[in-house]
């Protein structure tokens, strides 16, 4: 059966619009926070700095005679936190949706899996006990992070398989269940972790400060690897939610579909929280809004919430470092500020429906 042109080119135009709308307001969310800081950058400075590097591009550019400290600013400073909150935010929005979708829960949330106990168990051991890193310019906390949290994923995913309705409910208690006990485990060793019990909570409170390429480096690879497989895999998540029969019938094997795109949105988000800490909400925040906005279809709502999380956290972090400036607000607690308030509209609106 052939689709409707008039449906198919109005549903082309549609994805068309968002994307254009969305990469803009990623970009704008970009110069600004590349501008915006203890030394304020006048807006045409940072996009000319930013266009000049790069390639086919820079000759067309010329230099209007900013100081050399701006681009060092900018460059060194501020862009690589910059990339690392569209990596981080995108990871979580686009784990987010597939979660919700697999669950059939606007409730679900990356950190379900217990993704996040057991990178938040690895960085405190590593911060306890001063863990040296293998990884040259990269302290050992991230690393730590990610190893404890894919760890983690396997024993969660071991003990509840998954491929059916009943094994994804499954899977979901074995994940609060492993995640109970890892974050009693990580109170122990707070406990006797003496004076870094400060770095622990702030590590726990999520943070982008002190962060550079090196840390984009390392989520970089496993940020575009999920990602373009949640996307490619849109089309299967579409069937899915009809049910298992259904997408069965249709040539798709739900079981292999779910264990690959809980296997990719694990893996996202244990890069993610590695690099970045414990940051809530956006993988609950954006996925829904976007849903509200744009309708069920993963073509569209996929692709969308990743920059919508990009746009989100980047604008995020930058109140986070400039609302009590010069001091810094942990970037989780803004998006739980965030988050809390709309997490309890998302329950409201479930009790009214429910009524």
């Amino acid at each position: 059966m052939k689709p409707d042109p008039v449906a198919y080119s109005a549903y082309r135009d549609r994805r068309y619009r968002c994307f254009v709308t969305l990469t803009f307001l990623l970009l704008t969310a970009m110069a600004i926070a590349a501008g915006v800081g203890a030394v304020s950058i006048p807006l045409p400075d940072v996009i000319s700095i930013l266009l000049r590097r790069l390639p086919y591009v820079s000759k067309w550019i010329p230099h209007t005679g900013w100081p050399d400290a701006y681009e060092t600013i900018i460059l060194e400073v501020r862009l690589p936190r910059i990339l690392l909150a569209i990596i981080i935010g995108s990871s979580l929005a686009g784990a987010g949706a597939t979660l919700q979708s697999l669950f059939r829960n606007p409730l679900a949330d990356p950190y379900i899996m217990g993704i996040s106990s057991g990178a938040a168990l690895g960085a405190t051991i590593a911060i306890s006990f001063r863990l040296p890193s293998f990884i040259p310019g990269l302290n050992s906390v991230p690393v730590a992070a990610f190893l404890a949290s894919i760890i983690t994923m396997a024993v969660v995913y071991s003990l509840a398989g998954v491929s059916g309705r009943a094994s994804m409910d499954a899977f979901l208690l074995s994940g609060v269940v492993v995640s109970s006990f890892l974050w009693a485990v990580m109170s122990l060793v707070m406990m006797v972790s003496g004076d870094s019990l400060r770095e622990i909570m702030m590590w726990l409170m999520g943070s982008l400060s002190n962060k550079g390429y090196v840390h984009v480096k390392m989520a970089a690879p496993y940020w575009i690897f999920g990602i373009a497989v949640l996307i490619i895999m849109a089309r299967d998540l579409n069937l899915i939610c009809l049910g298992d029969d259904e997408a069965r019938y249709l040539g798709v094997d739900p079981g292999q579909s779910k264990r690959i795109a809980v296997i990719a949105s694990s893996v996202v988000t244990a890069a993610s929280v590695s690099v970045g800490g414990v940051i809530g909400f956006v993988g609950l925040i954006v996925p829904h809004t976007m849903r509200m906005v744009l309708g069920p279809d993963h073509r569209l709502l996929l692709p969308a919430s990743t920059i919508a999380g990009g746009i989100f956290l980047v604008t995020a972090d930058t109140c986070a470092r400039t609302l009590i400036a010069p001091a810094e607000i942990p970037v989780g607690v803004i998006t739980a500020l965030v988050g809390a308030p709309f997490f309890l509209c998302i329950l409201r609106r479930r009790k009214i429906r429910g009524s």
